[in-house]
């Protein structure tokens, strides 16, 4: 990591504590984050106040860990989503973890990259406005050591950004995006337009072709035959690509998928590219492993397709407060859709606390969320008081991280070891 990147991170350390950032104790205001993380104070007697998000520091280094096996166990380079934490510190350990790169999705996401010292980003996204162009073109022209590679998805693209990027010393790389399929999201639908659109990038001095890329996880329908199939065709254009000359210049070949349902798959049909006339990069981006979840992700992850791989942990747990019990079946917790993620399930009440001890929230559910409360059901095997602390599982990383700037970094015990600071 570069001095100027290090001198950034620790920067972070030295932010002042106040209003701006939720759960914390109110009197360490004026601590600078360092100060407070190096008091060590437990998430539980010393201060803080609900609703309150919490990542596990020992599930999170076990998730990051995984990780980075499953990549080298499988011939991957691994380029993280950034997207989901939008935290430079958690950046820094994936890298340190042995990710070849942060992958982002907008141009905004790169310049918090770029601040904390990421040399490699991957951006899963066509980028054909102006201002963003410039300032990467000039970030490329300034730093050689910087590498971006962005996504091309038409001809008119191309010609945006070939507009834009005139004048710039160092060519862009881009890899044609190949759609998941018809009504998938974005991409080129066909291999005869993907020629085109190679062609396009071709004759545009500013730009230069260096793979091809797509999402499984758009696959209409997927299941693992039609997420193969697309990845099958991901592959073969890769190779016909290659026999018709369209990676001159390039230094390697990039092949890129895999987001945080389908890597498995991924992985197999990736052990399957053919010797090319370059390297290839075979670059997997999932993301969401890093906190997973107790929802969504846990569902879907292909560890439980191949639990002899490992298994990852989800990191997250918010813990509200009951404020009221208005009747036998229902109570009420002080967080709601400004706290937890509710986009693709609604939290899971896991445990309550109470003067102390810790059990499992037997016969309690959340049934919907206000803005600020969720909304709780209770049978008659519950034990629910106000005043009660419950902890909740969450769904969906992306948007867990993203309603909170300082997440506390805690140990099973309680004892908060950092805070991580989030950029959305």
């Amino acid at each position: 990591m570069s001095t100027e990147a290090l001198e950034a991170l620790a920067r972070l350390a030295g932010e002042r504590v106040d209003h701006r950032f939720k759960g914390l104790p109110p009197d360490a205001d004026g601590l600078t984050v360092g100060e407070l993380a190096a008091q060590r104070r437990n998430l539980f007697t010393d201060g803080f106040a609900t609703p309150v998000l919490a990542l596990s520091a020992e599930r999170l280094e076990h998730n990051l860990a995984l990780m980075e096996t499953y990549a080298t166990r499988h011939g991957l380079a691994f380029a993280p989503h950034g997207k989901t934490s939008m935290a430079p510190q958690l950046f820094q350990r994936q890298i340190d973890r042995g990710a070849w790169g942060i992958t982002l999705a907008v141009p905004h996401q790169v310049r918090v990259a770029r601040a904390y010292g990421v040399q490699r980003v991957f951006l899963a996204n066509e980028l054909v406005d102006p201002a963003a162009l410039r300032w990467i073109s000039a970030q490329l022209d300034a730093d050689p050591a910087f590498h971006l590679v962005c996504y091309v998805d038409s001809v008119r693209g191309v010609e945006l950004m070939d507009t834009a990027l005139r004048g710039a010393r160092r060519p862009l790389d881009v890899v044609v995006e190949l759609a998941a399929g018809e009504g998938a999201r974005t991409g080129v639908r066909t291999e005869t337009e993907c020629a085109a659109v190679a062609d396009a990038v071709a004759a545009a001095p500013t730009l230069r072709l260096i793979g091809v890329a797509g999402y499984e996880g758009e696959v209409p329908r997927a299941d693992p035959e039609r997420v193969r199939a697309w990845l099958h065709r991901l592959v073969s254009l890769a190779a016909d690509f290659d026999k018709a000359g369209r990676f001159a210049g390039a230094e390697e070949i990039v092949v890129s998928a895999g987001g945080s349902a389908w890597f498995d798959t991924v992985a197999e049909v990736f052990a399957g590219i053919p010797a090319l006339s370059l390297p290839v990069l075979k670059l997997l981006r999932s993301g969401a492993y890093v906190s997973h979840d107790d929802g969504h992700y846990r569902r879907l992850t292909p560890f439980n397709r191949v639990p002899e791989e490992g298994a990852l942990e989800p990191a997250f747990r918010l813990w509200t407060q009951v404020v009221s019990r208005p009747a036998p079946d229902q109570a009420f917790v002080n967080a709601g859709k400004r706290d937890a993620a509710y986009d693709l399930d609604l939290p899971f009440a896991q445990v309550i606390r109470r003067d102390g001890t810790e059990r499992p929230a037997t016969g309690v559910s959340v049934t919907a969320l206000s803005d600020q409360h969720a909304w709780l059901r209770t049978d008659s095997e519950a034990d629910v008081e106000v005043g009660d602390w419950v902890g909740l599982g969450l769904s969906h990383p992306c948007t867990s991280f993203d309603k909170w700037p300082l997440i506390p970094l805690a140990e099973a015990d309680g004892t908060v070891v950092d805070y991580i600071r989030t950029f959305f």
